[in-house]
């Protein structure tokens, strides 16, 4: 068990050239022949932000001071502040959203791999998950030209941004494996994923503060994968303070088994893809 476990990241290291030319194949074939081209990796979250922003910080009127922590060296307030306490949380929701709903069709978009039994399949995950990671990197880059527009120097806290990410990331890949492998079996999984991602934007602390939700309720807010990561990339880069290294620990210990988990039903699963398509 423990050397399956070893496989993931030793598949990643041994097939790293063959993972970085699928992503940049992805990356590049997305916007061949688009006008705009990679500008639209950051104009559609900004659109987003800029639509979310009117309805929730102007119509709506939400205000996020109260959210703050107590020991903030940041006070954001207003809707430019609101804008950026708002795009971290889309940025992570994008990458998140992006990478489960191609998953279900992973395997049955690359049929004529499938047949090769020396290809190494699990690493479409891989090249998916890069590819998303790209996207969010442009958007976190347009974060922080944004934010030190508006709110002068960036936290130094910001630095410790991977440490949030990475174990979202492992989480997502996961799952990406789990639902690549269903996708085959079940083809309606690729329906049922624009509804759960849309459910998770509206059940995860994005749109609102975490202060805002009942506390009978916050249990079931913290179910949501988003959530932690959202909460703790706010804490680093609007609010200036270090994250709960609690949280994070608890939340990567998780993120560790639900990949591995997902790598093992890949795996067992892989034998059964050509008969099945």
């Amino acid at each position: 068990m423990f050397a399956h476990f070893l496989r993931i990241p030793l598949s990643l290291i041994q097939h790293r050239y063959l993972v970085r030319q699928m992503t940049w194949r992805d990356i590049a074939g997305r916007y061949r022949g688009s006008f705009a081209g990679l500008l639209w990796s950051f104009m559609t979250p900004l659109v987003m932000l800029a639509m979310y922003t009117l309805v929730f910080g102007v119509m709506f009127q939400t205000r996020w001071t109260a959210a703050a922590p107590e020991n903030s060296i940041v006070h954001a307030d207003g809707h430019a502040s609101f804008a950026l306490i708002l795009f971290v949380g889309l940025i992570l929701h994008s990458f998140l959203s992006e990478c489960l709903s191609r998953a279900p069709s992973l395997i049955l978009g690359n049929a004529n791999l499938v047949k090769r039994v020396v290809f190494p399949l699990e690493i479409l995950g891989w090249s998916t998950i890069g590819s998303a990671l790209f996207h969010g990197a442009i958007s976190f880059a347009a974060l922080f030209a944004i934010y030190a527009l508006l709110q002068g120097a960036i936290p130094w806290t910001a630095l410790l941004l991977p440490f949030v990410v990475l174990p979202l990331v492992v989480l997502t890949l996961g799952i990406v494996w789990f639902l690549a492998a269903l996708g085959v079996f079940l083809r309606d999984i690729g329906q049922v994923m624009p509804p759960v991602m849309t459910l998770l934007l509206f059940l995860s602390p994005i749109l609102f503060p975490i202060t805002a939700v009942p506390e009978a309720m916050r249990p079931i807010v913290f179910l949501n994968p988003l959530t932690i990561p959202v909460e703790q990339a706010r804490a680093l880069i609007i609010w200036g303070v270090l994250p709960d290294w609690w949280q994070l620990v608890t939340y990567s210990v998780i993120a560790v088994l639900v990949a591995w988990g997902g790598f093992y039903w890949f795996s067992r699963s892989r034998p059964a893809f050509a008969d099945v398509m």
